[in-house]
């Protein structure tokens, strides 16, 4: 672990020192977990997360450092750095592609299928959905589209289930489970789209009765 430059002090992250307070330069191209002081991982805690947060939010924040322009302006940049750390890691799908990204994993522009055995169920539920956008209020489509929620919710869990077992342990750059891991999540984003879209078709009934 890193020592605070001015004080000594072990850092926790290095934005900024808990001891004395000081916002530290740091590589825009730092790790989101670096910033964080974890240990690259797709299964976190969540509230550990937040907590740390919190904590270095306030080490770091601006206002502090109101009477000092430099430090207010190493503050600002820090404090930006952290919160686009804390997007990046608090969302799975987001925390995913970040570990696919480092670990030298496809992109979502290189492998854009889904997993062969999900396609049978997206042309069932996208000709549902199709049906549903085309249907009036009220009508039978409608009705059958919004019987799809409870299967989509639960194929959603199933599948960020499958990436947790496929990135944990986090495997070795250029493994094949990088490349199915883009396959579910590309699955996982279907899910996301249509459940939107539901969502979208569901307000648009409660607005026409």
């Amino acid at each position: 672990m890193a020592s605070c430059p001015h004080c000594g002090a072990e850092l926790e992250t290095p934005l900024g020192c808990g001891a004395c307070l000081s916002p530290l330069e740091v590589e825009t191209s730092v790790d989101p977990f670096a910033l964080f002081g974890l240990t690259p991982s797709f299964s976190i805690d969540g509230e550990e997360l937040r907590t740390r947060h919190l904590k270095y939010s306030r080490w770091i924040h601006p206002d502090y450092f109101a009477a000092d322009p430099e430090l207010r302006a190493l503050a600002e940049i820090n404090t930006g750095l952290l919160n686009g750390a804390l997007e990046s890691l608090e969302e799975p799908l987001r925390r995913a592609d970040h570990l696919l990204k480092v670990r030298g994993g496809p992109s979502e522009s290189e492998v854009k299928d889904m997993p062969q055995a999900f396609l049978m169920e997206v042309l069932e539920w996208s000709e549902v959905l199709d049906e549903a956008r085309a249907a009036e209020a009220g009508t039978p489509p409608r009705e059958a589209a919004f019987k799809l929620k409870p299967s989509l919710d639960e194929e959603r869990t199933a599948r960020i289930q499958t990436i947790t077992g496929l990135l944990e342990p986090l495997p070795e750059s250029g493994s094949e489970a990088l490349t199915t891991a883009r396959r579910e999540l590309n699955a996982v984003r279907y899910l996301d789209r249509a459940l939107r879209e539901l969502e979208s078709l569901r307000l648009a009934e409660a607005e026409a009765r």
